[in-house]
């Protein structure tokens, strides 16, 4: 029997032990009437246990996720980089909160703020993990109808003047790190209060609702349009390269607000006046800009409604002269007021012509040409170039044909094609079927490519130069020098020829950087098998130094300006003699 002190130690530990089960079984009951969500894992974090709370906000029971990784549980929302700082966090501090996206067991995704720590040792080893998370779906749906709500126009949807405006704060804060140019279309509807007083609230209600829907249908992806109030719009717009552009698209909104719109059975027509504000031409604070903005749409009002006004004088000029220029292009399409011009294009060993470039003109009247360089960009911008182009490739192979027919010729002719153009669907379709009815031989036709337009997609424009390679047409590419010129990428591209830019020969017996591009762009040229066309020559030196280093062709006005075809025909029919010394 138990005496003395060794009974009352005998006591003492039947008493902690019962006190040890009491504890947990109570920690056990804890854990199983907890709201929050338990996973225990072990140090190789697998799952060993869970509580209810898991089955209820998953839908997953302890045997289906037992041993498994909790990445089961992955919504895929969150990159590699987010669970690597997770991970890093815990290794350091023995702990990560913050919120999460995981999936239940019905495939649903939903939001839970997380809390997990990690459990050590006696010995400081690491011998498991407790992750504590909570649904927080409903709560960050409450958040975003109010961030929605201070954000957004109940009526239109669109951003409103809240939103605008920090929009407009971060761009500008971007804007003063990369230099870009931003602007600010400021547009209030002319004639609205008209509306809204005899058709009733309900329906101008209904007209700024489709207001807004066609300035959406305007905007670009990457623009942002507000309603800031009552009838006044605006749009955020970044991401271009000529602020006359910004005319063009400031007219297609008002083109947009002419078509009529039906309400309560009724045909309503309004107008709009728009004033435009450019970063940093017209301000560099949000405050500048939109005042600018809104002085502008009330000089726009004064000039007579629904028409645009840049805040600075200058610009609104310009921007008309684009936008006449544009409504001209459209008017010279439907008459077919272009006309084709021919370089001819010599080879040095002999300076016998072998074919000719075919270049756009626009007549503006008998004596004067609306330079290329201003309205080919046009042409680009409103999607034209695709109509004039094929127009130009049609003219061209028809011309080439009948001067090789009736003159006993060989002549290939070069034709320029756009970014535009390359990209249309069914390219090599429209130029077979070209070639097939002006019946000119597939070899004589040259399609000029800048480096530029290629490099938007690489793979898809191989693709398509070797397809058209299939069909013995020849590719140059033009301007040699000025874009990438990457040796990588020219390697794989399928053509035949390598056009040296202008911007070298001029300067190629006075430069010495000039004449070394120039032999190693020709020397390059041979050794992948090209030939190589120097264009821009000026004099006798530039075509003597050309000819010493073996190039193939040239082309210039030292040998001959562009011509029309019949002073070009003229010009093939007389003796030529291009001096080299």
């Amino acid at each position: 029997p138990l005496q003395g002190g060794r009974f009352l130690a005998f006591i003492e530990n039947i008493t902690a032990h019962i006190e040890q089960e009491r504890q947990r079984e109570l920690a056990e009951r804890v854990f199983q009437t907890m709201e929050q969500a338990v996973v225990i894992t072990d140090a190789d974090n697998r799952i060993i246990s869970i509580n209810p709370a898991v089955t209820a906000i998953t839908g997953y029971a302890l045997e289906e996720v037992e041993g498994q990784n909790p990445a089961m549980f992955a919504s895929g929302r969150h990159d590699r980089d987010f669970y690597a700082r997770m991970w890093s966090s815990l290794a350091s501090d023995d702990r990560w909160e913050g919120e999460i996206w995981d999936r239940r067991k019905s495939g649903e995704i939903y939001a839970k703020w997380l809390t997990i720590h990690v459990i050590r040792n006696a010995r400081g080893e690491r011998d498991a993990y407790v992750s504590i998370f909570s649904d927080i779906t409903e709560r960050k749906k409450s958040e975003e109808t109010i961030w929605r709500q201070a954000n957004y126009d109940a009526l239109t949807g669109l951003a409103n003047r809240a939103l605008f405006q920090n929009r407009l704060q971060q761009a500008l804060a971007h804007r003063a790190q990369g230099g870009e140019r931003l602007a600010i279309l400021y547009l209030d509807l002319d004639g609205f209060k008209d509306i809204n007083d005899s058709l009733g609230h309900a329906a101008g209600d209904e007209l700024l609702i489709e207001v807004g829907r066609r300035l959406t249908a305007v905007a670009r992806k990457e623009d942002l349009v507000a309603r800031l109030g009552g009838d006044e719009f605006t749009l955020l717009v970044g991401d271009f390269s000529h602020p006359e552009q910004i005319g063009s698209m400031a007219e297609r909104v008002l083109e947009a607000l002419k078509a009529p719109i039906h309400i309560k059975e009724s045909e309503v027509r309004i107008g709009g006046s728009i004033g435009i504000a450019l970063y940093p031409d017209d301000g560099e604070s949000r405050d500048e800009l939109t005042k600018h903005a809104d002085l502008a749409m009330y000089q726009a009002k004064e000039s007579g409604k629904n028409r645009f006004q840049f805040f600075h004088a200058e610009m609104n000029v310009k921007a008309l002269r684009r936008l006449t220029l544009i409504h001209g292009l459209h008017k010279a399409v439907d008459s077919n007021d272009f006309r084709l011009y021919y370089q001819p294009k010599i080879r040095l060993s002999d300076l016998q012509i072998v074919g000719m470039e075919a270049l756009l003109r626009w007549p503006k009247n008998s004596a004067e040409m609306i330079p290329p360089a201003e309205f080919i960009p046009c042409l680009e911008e409103t999607g034209l170039i695709i109509e004039v182009g094929r127009r130009v490739l049609s003219e061209a192979c028809r011309q080439t044909h009948d001067w090789n027919q009736r003159l006993g010729l060989d002549l290939k002719v070069a034709v320029n094609m756009s970014a535009r153009q390359f990209r249309v669907k069914n390219l090599l379709n429209e130029v077979l079927e070209i070639l097939k009815t002006e019946q000119l031989t597939p070899h004589l036709l040259e399609l000029e490519l800048t480096e530029s337009m290629l490099m938007d997609s690489v793979e898809d424009a191989i693709k398509t130069m070797s397809c058209i390679r299939a069909n013995r047409i020849a590719i140059a590419i033009d301007d040699f020098g000025t874009g990438y010129s990457s040796l990588s990428y020219l390697k794989r591209f399928p053509i035949t020829t390598l056009k040296i830019d202008q911007s070298f020969v001029r300067d190629l017996t006075v430069g010495s950087e000039d004449a070394a591009i120039v032999k190693s762009t020709i020397a390059l040229a041979k050794s992948l098998g090209l030939e190589v066309v120097a264009e821009g020559v000026e004099n006798a030196e530039q075509l003597q130094f050309l000819r010493q280093h073996q190039c193939h062709s040239a082309q210039g006005y030292y040998i001959a300006r562009p011509m029309h075809a019949a002073e070009f025909e003229l010009y093939m029919q007389t003796p030529q003699t291009v001096a080299v010394d």
